[in-house]
């Protein structure tokens, strides 16, 4: 079994500098209870990676809006205009990544491969700083895989063992941060006993999740 804990243990896990891989689109399965102890504790210079930066009162744009994010891999920033400004004046360092790339550079990292290749961004600022190669006639880019300290997810049933069963669309990013956190800790509306949960709807098993933080609230993931 996973160790149930509080939000406010998870938030104290985290220090400044760590890297965070957090779930969620646009707020949808964001770990909004964890975000909140994270916001509450204070804790700064952040990186955080992530699909969106979300709205400044939902998901981890509270995160941004409490000024605790010193950089950010993303590949939204469009609904937030707190981050945008940050990003403007120098606050955050952005790195804008394709959305695909980035889940792949994820995955990659929890999957224990060290890059990726891929066409999407040649002939961009994407290639920029990057190495290209060739294969088959072909050009890729080189994408490395990206290192996360903590993945923080949201899961809408979780059992006594960590695996998680997500609700429609917060399944999103959720499974694949994840597997990619060296240690994760999943959020969950819902933590029922072992043997509770149907094995076909379950989309990450227990053996990716080090914690389980029951939610303050009932929400979409």
């Amino acid at each position: 079994m996973v160790k149930q804990i509080s939000a406010k243990e998870a938030a104290a896990m985290i220090k400044p500098g760590s890297r965070l891989a957090i779930g969620g689109f646009l707020a949808v399965g964001a770990p909004e209870s964890i975000i909140d102890a994270i916001v509450e504790a204070g804790t700064k210079d952040l990186h955080m990676i992530v699909i969106a930066s979300d709205w400044e009162d939902r998901g981890v744009g509270k995160l941004v809006v409490a000024h605790a994010i010193k950089s950010a891999q993303v590949s939204h920033l469009g609904t937030n205009r707190t981050i945008q400004a940050q990003m403007n004046s120098g606050e955050i360092e952005i790195e804008l990544v394709p959305q695909g790339t980035l889940m792949e550079r994820v995955r990659c990292f929890g999957a224990g491969l060290g890059a990726v290749l891929t066409p999407t961004g040649l002939g961009t600022v994407v290639q920029e700083g990057k190495e290209v190669l060739s294969i088959n006639g072909k050009e890729y880019i080189l994408e490395p895989a990206i290192e996360s300290d903590f993945a923080l997810v949201h899961a809408w049933k979780a059992d006594k063992m960590g695996n998680l069963i997500f609700r429609k669309t917060a399944r999103n990013s959720n499974p694949i941060m994840a597997m990619a956190g060296k240690i994760t800790i999943a959020e969950a509306d819902e933590i029922v006993e072992i043997g509770d949960l149907d094995p076909e709807l379950i989309a990450c098993p227990g053996i990716f999740v080090d914690y389980l933080v029951k939610s303050s609230e009932v929400t979409n993931g």
